[in-house]
């Protein structure tokens, strides 16, 4: 759609003095007077003391000016929005909650067009983002609207519209204002009440994406030896598929699913299988292309899957199923961890987290020997007392803990409900709080019939996680060195009691299992977790949100409410962590309903505004300078004895005009820069380049690391590097350089659309980019550091392809010399490139992703010194990293093309002789 800015019919009044004036000091020629409007134009001035005729293309130079400069005065823009409706101030609400991470480029692109439209139209603005994170109730310049707009980024909770609505009652806005409100693409709670508030300050318009919402996640559960994770989608509609993504903590990707929805489907299963060991690496879930907080799942160790062993004697075993203990532990543990039969010494020798021990009797010594040690070093035993325990021999002190028991216990067993008993079975009613099974439901109808029991003792309770309901111990467990050795004083099987057929049963083995993991069920009630690592709204993880604070979670309190004191994240300690998820429910993903009566509604912007002006008022100051020139020569002031003097005058007079009618875009950025001189320096010879950050330090180091690894290639190899070049991204042209050195420091810049714009096309066309995140000692529950956290955030304006570990083959590791490691100043790690790359792809990765500081390593001061220490290897590691350097090098130089370049010069100089 095309706009003006100015009226047009303003604009073509002020171009008729400008033709009048242009047709009065240059008198057309007959043959141009036969035009009708000319004709009228000339006939309509006087014709005294007119000059001889122009020649008819001094005319239409003239004329073509003319035509500019109208154009420039109205100010054509393209892909312009509609005009404002009213001429009040303008009030922009924006949901800024998860769901307007779904196109969030857009939307900022919409928004920053209506500001520009109230510009044009000289009206007061209010930004009032529905989050509360930000924005301003006092009238905000345009410019500074923009910029915080630019700064906006999407909030990785639900936005509260009822809570907006009551604020913004309170709120001094103008009484009669236009109101345009940027929704988010699902329903939320409030909607209705907000719109009818809105609409009472004046005309209300609510922008919409415009497409099908965004999709997300709901909680994975553990199904057998399966991940089953639901994907909803907002809208139902065509077919379509989705992909789902798990991720390792190194962002290395286990895995990737598809699944499909029909049409008109809304929700749809993705079923991930993998073997138990890679299965516990994985830490997140994602939806592929959905840059939203809900499409993220973040996992804890709660939700590994433990390896738990039966220890299967099979000289203690039943034959039928039924009546074998071990059925029933298999079918209650199956559900979420993975069950293993076996010998006691196959078992812990592949490393088996839990094992549960059916009903015997004493324990051979060296069995016994094992085990302690086994569970000092954090396994988790778990017993089940039967006809075998009851019947072990005894002292008159009864079983005592030598034999690997939390508890002494008498002699025989216990009978309730039998012909001989006066006695009823009793139900399991108290559980410790202090024990894993705190707050469960007791399920009301599992009794027990027969039971071991406990000697009395002072510390019995302590001991005691369940019992029943005349306060005799059930369950009772004691912590031997960092695991746990835990008892059931009844069977796994219907023998003694319900509980091997009740969901009781399965809830208190789940919750054992868990033990074996570094959260325990338990741990967190009462206790405060601090805030560790929290999503974005753009779901990715990164450094605590400001407003995050600590966690409480007890009995009365078991979830968090998600939202700016809580958000989405990691909480809790490094070794010990929670994963808290934004979770939303599919009946809260319901599309947005039609608006009421007198609400307009449209979509975003799918393109950016693009306006004339600045263009057409250097265009017409070009053709002016021209008409300058021609009409100096054509009077004779250009003749060759005056020419020095008039040159000079000349070109003062050009730049005087240049910077009264050039209109700079961004004020800032209007300094002196000559594209051609740049092109020509940068295209000289071979220059290495780095991306100048902004950050004077972080410029500093990558301009010395650079220079003195040019000094090394031009020793060592057949490349001779220039000086090195510092680029700035949005102004400067990438396609004269082979490699690209980035460093990504944890403050570096957000990138314009330009700028990322401008990396793409270079690594489209070969180019590669060598991103280096300085951060390899940095620790977090992610394994990331602030700067790959930094390099994750500034990626999504960025084409990144999947991304692997570089292989041991590749071309990297010897392109010139033979590399099995890349150090910079620090070592260790991995260095990442695109997936599927290796020694027979004649194409570069356009991308390589480390975090070794290899500009620091080698960077050396004015004196000739190295500037920094590397760590830990000293010189020895440096010279590494001095290597990579070239190999690198070597590899962006040939690595495309089998010419072998780097030796040219050489060959040159052989062919010559």
């Amino acid at each position: 759609m095309l706009a003006f800015a100015s009226p047009w019919f303003l604009t073509a009044l002020l171009g008729l003095p400008i033709l009048w004036l242009i047709l009065r000091v240059t008198p057309p020629s007959p043959r141009i007077l036969r035009f009708p409007a000319i004709r009228l134009l000339y006939n309509l001035q006087s014709r005294e003391n007119t000059p001889d005729s122009a020649p008819w293309w001094l005319l239409l130079l003239r004329l073509t000016f003319a035509v500019l400069a109208i154009l420039a005065l109205a100010g054509p823009i393209l892909n312009a929005i509609p005009t404002l409706p009213g001429n009040g101030a303008v009030v922009v609400v924006i949901d800024d909650g998860w769901a307007s991470g779904h196109h969030w480029t857009q939307r900022q692109r919409s928004i920053i067009a209506v500001i520009a439209q109230a510009e044009r139209q000289d009206r007061i603005l209010f930004l009032l983002p529905t989050s509360g994170q930000g924005g301003s109730v006092k009238p905000l310049i345009p410019g500074e609207a923009k910029a915080m707009v630019k700064r906006m980024v999407p909030q990785p909770w639900s936005v509260d519209l009822e809570s907006f609505t009551a604020t913004l009652a309170k709120t001094d806005l103008p009484k009669s204002a236009d109101v345009v409100w940027f929704t988010n693409g699902i329903a939320d709670t409030g909607e209705t009440d907000l719109a009818g508030i809105l609409q009472r300050l004046g005309s209300l318009t609510i922008v919409t994406a415009g497409s099908a919402g965004p999709k997300v996640l709901m909680p994975p559960e553990n199904s057998g030896r399966n991940i089953d994770v639901v994907v909803v989608r907002t809208t139902p509609g065509a077919a379509e598929t989705a992909a789902i993504r798990a991720i390792a903590a190194n962002d290395r990707i286990l895995t990737r699913r598809e699944v499909q929805f029909s049409a008109d489907q809304r929700e749809t299963t993705a079923r991930i299988s993998l073997p138990i060991d890679i299965r516990n690496e994985v830490s997140r879930l994602e939806l592929e292309g959905e840059n939203t907080a809900a499409a993220v799942i973040l996992l804890d160790e709660g939700f590994r899957r433990q390896s738990v062993g039966l220890i299967a004697e099979t000289g203690f075993q039943r034959q039928q199923p039924l009546l074998d203990e071990l059925y029933y532990l298999e079918r209650a543990l199956a559900p979420f961890g993975e069950v293993n039969r076996g010998t006691l010494d196959d078992l812990i020798d592949a490393g088996t987290s839990n094992l549960i021990l059916p009903d015997t009797g004493v324990l051979p010594q060296a069995d016994k020997t094992r085990l302690v040690a086994w569970i000092e070093a954090g396994g988790i035993l778990v017993r089940f007392a039967g006809p075998r325990l009851a019947a072990a021999g005894f002292d008159s002190k009864g079983l005592d803990a030598g034999e690997l028991i939390p508890v002494r216990l008498r002699h025989g067993d216990r009978a309730m409900g039998g012909a001989l008993s006066w006695s009823k079975p009793l139900a399991i009613t108290d559980f410790s709080p202090q024990g894993p099974f705190a707050g469960m439901d007791t399920y009301g109808e599992v009794v027990v019939r027969r039971q071991v029991l406990a000697e009395p003792a002072i510390d019995l309770d302590e001991h005691s996680w369940a019992k029943l309901a005349d306060g005799t111990p059930i369950v009772t467990a004691e912590a031997r060195g960092q695991g746990w050795l835990i008892l059931f004083h009844t069977t796994a099987t219907p023998d003694w009691s319900e509980l091997a057929l009740s969901g009781l049963f399965v809830d208190m083995l789940r919750q054992i299992v868990a033990l074996g993991t570094a959260i325990r069920p338990s741990s967190d009630r009462g206790e405060i977790l601090q805030p560790l690592e929290n999503l974005d709204g753009f779901g990715d993880l990164g450094q605590p949100l400001a407003s995050a604070r600590a966690i409480r979670l007890d009995a009365a309190n078991p979830k968090p409410v998600i939202g700016p004191r809580h958000p989405p994240g990691y909480y809790g300690t490094p070794e010990a962590h929670r994963a808290v998820n934004l979770t939303i429910t599919p009946d809260r993903l319901g599309p947005e309903p039609a608006p009421a009566a007198g609400i307009s509604q449209r979509s975003f912007m799918s393109t950016s505004e693009i306006e004339f002006r600045p263009a057409l008022f250097a265009a017409a100051t070009i053709l002016f300078l021209l008409d300058l020139l021609v009409t100096l020569f054509m009077r004779g002031h250009l003749s060759p004895r005056r020419g020095p003097r008039q040159a000079v005058g000349l070109a003062l007079t050009a730049l005087a005009f240049g910077n009264a009618l050039t209109i700079p875009n961004n004020p800032s950025k209007a300094q002196s820069y000559d594209p051609d001189a740049f092109a020509q320096m940068a295209s000289g010879e071979t220059h290495l380049a780095y991306v100048v950050t902004g950050i004077d330090d972080v410029d500093a180091v990558s301009e010395a690391g650079l220079s003195s690894l040019s000094g090394a290639l031009r020793s060592r190899t057949a490349v001779e590097p220039g000086t090195p070049i510092g680029v700035q991204l949005e102004r400067d042209e990438l396609a004269f350089f082979p490699l690209l050195y980035w460093p990504i420091p944890p403050d570096h810049p957000p990138l314009s659309d330009l700028a990322a714009e401008r990396v793409n096309t270079f690594m489209h066309n070969g180019g590669t980019v060598l991103f280096d995140t300085r951060d390899q000692f940095e620790a977090s529950v992610s394994g990331y550091g602030s700067g790959m956290q930094r390099l994750r955030t500034l990626s999504h304006a960025l084409e990144i392809p999947a991304l692997t570990p570089v292989p041991t083959d590749h071309v990297l590791t010897k392109s010139f010399y033979l590399l099995s490691e890349f150090p910079g100043r620090f070592e260790g790690g991995l260095v990442w490139i695109r997936d599927g790359e290796d020694e027979t792809n004649s194409e570069v990765t356009p991308i390589i992703v480390g975090s070794h500081d290899w500009s620091g390593a080698w960077a050396r001061s004015p004196s000739g010194l190295f500037a920094f220490p590397v760590i830990p290897g000293g010189e020895l590691q440096r010279e590494q990293a001095f290597r990579f350097g070239i190999n690198l090098v070597m590899y962006a130089l040939t690595g495309n093309y089998k010419a072998d370049q780097v030796h040219v010069p050489s060959i040159l100089e052989r062919l010559s002789q």
